[in-house]
């Protein structure tokens, strides 16, 4: 790889953007006040994710420049990530109907997956599956799931900063041994964007990152494991493991929901990492259990699946089994009335 200067240009420039932001943010009063939903007590300045997403996309045309990453890679994550970042950001400073924001998802879905070329055939127990034009809109609604998923999950100091710096370090450790090295360069220059932000959003946060850095590193990472599916079927399948932390408690919370007939539209804070980091009443022992879960438990399933042949949907089950055993420890989406937290135990 020829590139690792750029890797620091990107973590600096993202560093002194958030700094920037965050000076910003204080002069105009764009501050997240604490609210019966919140999971902080401290007026905090948010809208730092911006610097994540204006780092890492002016890495793009550098990277175009140097022919190592593909032109239709390229005009799909930055098209679809710069679409669902505007529509964070304009949501994070005024409101957007949910039906348009809905919408848009779709449409920057509907974006990457052109340039991507589809879904490509997925390797299911030893067969190879072509899903054709049914694969096309199942991996557009996987899209936006990781995107508005990614957003539930940002709810604590750090937390989406680490789950996205240990996912895409990760996948570039797999791509390394597998002898995909020319794919690692778009997961370590987004790894390196939310590093410099990461500085100032580690718990105690200094500043939040918004709708805006959210919504796009959820679909970042997504367009990114599509991409790779394409280099190979099973790095699908990896990154559906690198990033189960936040697929299992999103969706056992939200299908939770859904079967009491909650609103799921409606701000809450019943995912089991909120539970867990008011159990703890801290919300540094939380974010760093999850870089724990994905470095030693989540990582070695994923390499099994690259280097000894593991079926991917297997290995899959076996990486979520425990973090749905977490889930239901924490209460994932329970009433929160129903859940008291006494010195520490809930």
């Amino acid at each position: 790889m020829t590139s690792w200067w750029l890797i620091v240009v990107v973590a600096l420039v993202s560093f002194v953007l958030t700094a920037g932001l965050r000076r910003y943010a204080l002069a105009r009063s764009i501050i997240d006040i604490p609210n019966a939903r919140s999971s902080h007590s401290i007026p905090t300045p948010r809208g730092g994710g911006v610097a994540i997403v204006l780092a890492f996309l002016l890495t793009l045309p550098l990277l175009g420049w140097s022919h190592i990453v593909s032109l239709g890679a390229l005009i799909a994550v930055g098209g679809a990530g710069a679409l669902i970042a505007i529509i964070g950001f304009m949501d994070d400073h005024g409101h957007i109907a949910a039906r348009w924001r809905l919408l848009g998802h779709f449409v920057a879905s509907a974006w990457a997956l052109f340039w991507l070329e589809g879904l490509p055939p997925l390797t299911v127990a030893g067969m190879t599956v072509d899903l054709g034009w049914a694969g096309a809109v199942l991996a557009a609604f996987y899209l936006v799931w990781m995107l508005n998923l990614y957003n539930f999950m940002d709810g604590i100091d750090g937390i989406a900063s680490v789950e996205a710096i240990c996912a895409c370090l990760s996948a570039c450790l797999i791509y390394w041994v597998s002898g995909f090295e020319s794919l690692m360069l778009l997961p370590i220059c987004l790894a390196m964007a939310v590093a410099g932000f990461l500085f100032w959003n580690f718990p105690p946060a200094r500043i939040f990152m918004g709708d805006a850095g959210s919504g796009f590193l959820g679909v970042v990472l997504g367009v990114l494991s599509i991409q790779a599916a394409w280099a190979s079927p099973e790095f699908l399948w990896c990154w559906l493991i690198l990033l189960g932390v936040f697929i299992v408690d999103a969706t056992f919370t939200l299908a939770r929901r859904c079967a009491r007939g909650d609103k799921v539209y409606e701000a809450h804070r019943s995912h089991a990492y909120q539970f867990a980091s008011r159990r703890y009443r801290r919300h540094m022992p939380v974010t760093l259990a999850v870089a724990a879960l994905n470095f030693f438990w989540l990582l070695p399933v994923a390499l099994c699946v690259v280097l000894w042949g593991v079926d991917g949907a297997l290995a899959t089950a076996v990486a979520y089994a425990p973090l749905v055993v977490l889930a239901v420890k924490f209460h994932a989406g329970a009433l929160e009335s129903n859940v008291t937290v006494v010195n520490g135990e809930s």
